[in-house]
């Protein structure tokens, strides 16, 4: 699959490579795995000068004979004796900095936790000592955003403000996805494109597994998250065993509920028959997998929240794939592909709801979009986007089925939005379905 967006970030990474060249510049680049961060450098340093280090988890002294080979054949740097610890690396690499320019990029950055936690005080110090007559353009990224929170955003931590800029790289947008698809299959259907949306959530290393193998439509996707090599059956437990060491089986418990629908802290408590408070926290402030929901002008602190996966392939996987391992495991792949199916139409209205919010926040029209419901659920609403900069928005009813649409429903629901918080913008009501993706 030819390579899609990501201009925005490409001009970042551009105008960072100029910068450097008269002052060192220190950018983190962050991102879920399989989110396209190695394919975005590597197209932005085309025709540069500039040295890919990808951090495996070998041997201290084995990946600087690895990173010597790469210094010397594509910096042409010239090393001296063998150094055996990662601290003479970097040493080498911003003292040959302050003679000339180039960039420096070390991919799956946290992996050095595990080979050697103290370097990180060591490139502190080099740093430091050198950056302000370096010319480097340094960049780090990583795929475990636990770890790479500790490292850059943690104070105390040695590289806690040495960075001159972050990044986080997203999935493609709703734009970029319909570009993808219609790339591939110039005649796709609505059913199609959000089935594509609701399994990869835009990642592109997904999207492009389901295009390259022509899967288009809805039942080919679906058949082909569930053949017996399928990359998709394994990827959410890999996700998960890399970013947890322990108590995973209870993130994992968390996690199956919140995709099955059950998302308020009292009803989580109650299934799993203990305080889930600290876990919730966890999953949602130090590993990012949950979002807490609330409707829209609540309380911060205010009891009335619920949570989401926050990964739209995540939630798809700990729906379908996660509960069913036995069925995998016995390729059973035929009761894997049903059960699926039989859960599609609800699952992917909620997905069809996120959609929309997506789309409508591409739009660059809005500032807050979100949902809203009172304390006894009675009314709830699927999107309201507001702009609060003219106090207008919008309010819309979104249902797979356009039939099952009620105008005076919402209506209803409109009368019901708080006055102090809704009243002073001008809003319109729209009805949206699966025809208007």
């Amino acid at each position: 699959m030819k390579f899609y967006d990501r201009e925005n970030e490409l001009k970042i990474l551009k105008t960072n490579e100029l910068q450097s060249r008269g002052n060192a510049t220190f950018m983190v680049l962050n991102g879920r795995r399989r989110i396209g961060k190695t394919s975005l450098l590597l197209k932005a340093m085309e025709g540069l000068e500039y040295a890919y280090m990808f951090i495996s988890n070998d041997n201290e002294a084995m990946l600087c004979k690895k990173f010597c080979n790469i210094l010397q054949q594509q910096l042409n740097i010239d090393i001296y004796g063998t150094p055996t610890q990662l601290g003479e690396i970097f040493d080498i690499v911003m003292k040959e900095s302050t003679k000339r320019h180039f960039t420096i990029i070390f991919d799956e950055f946290q992996t050095l936790y595990k080979i050697n936690p103290a370097i990180f005080g060591e490139i502190q110090d080099l740093w430091d000592r050198y950056h302000t007559k370096s010319k480097i353009n340094l960049i780090v990224s990583g795929s475990i955003q636990s770890l790479m929170r500790q490292i850059f955003g943690a104070k105390g931590e040695p590289l806690y403000g040495r960075p001159t800029s972050r990044m986080t790289l997203r999935p493609f947008g709703v734009k970029t996805i319909k570009e993808i698809i219609a790339d591939h299959c110039p005649n796709y259907d609505n059913e199609s494109l959000l089935c594509l949306y609701m399994i990869t959530g835009g990642v592109p290393k997904y999207v492009e597994l389901l295009m390259d193998a022509g899967c288009t439509t809805k039942d080919k996707m679906l058949e082909y998250v569930c053949r017996p090599d399928s990359y998709f059956l394994t990827e959410g437990r890999d996700i998960m065993n890399q970013e947890f060491n322990n108590d995973s089986a209870t993130y994992y418990s968390i996690l199956q509920l919140v995709a099955s629908g059950i998302t308020r802290r009292s009803e989580i408590d109650s299934v799993l028959q203990k305080d889930m408070g600290s876990y919730l926290q966890n999953l949602e402030q130090n590993f990012g997998m949950l979002t807490r929901k609330r409707p829209l002008f609540a309380r911060p602190n205010g009891k009335n929240t619920s949570y989401e996966v926050s990964d739209i392939f995540m939630r798809f996987w700990f729906k379908f794939i996660c509960p069913y391992q036995s069925l995998i495991e016995q390729q059973q792949m035929k009761l894997l592909l049903e059960n699926i199916k039989l859960g599609y139409e609800q699952f992917s209205g909620r997905t069809l709801e996120q959609y929309f919010q997506t789309k409508y926040m591409e739009t660059g029209n809005f500032t807050q979009i979100g949902n809203w419901w009172d304390r006894k659920g009675g009314n709830e609403i699927d999107m309201i986007a507001l702009n609060e900069i003219n106090r207008t928005g919008i309010v819309a009813e979104i249902k797979r089925n356009p039939k099952k649409i009620n105008p005076a429903d919402l209506e209803r629901k409109i009368a019901n939005l708080p006055k102090p918080d809704f009243a002073k913008y001008t809003l319109k009501t729209e009805m949206l379905s699966i025809k208007d993706m």
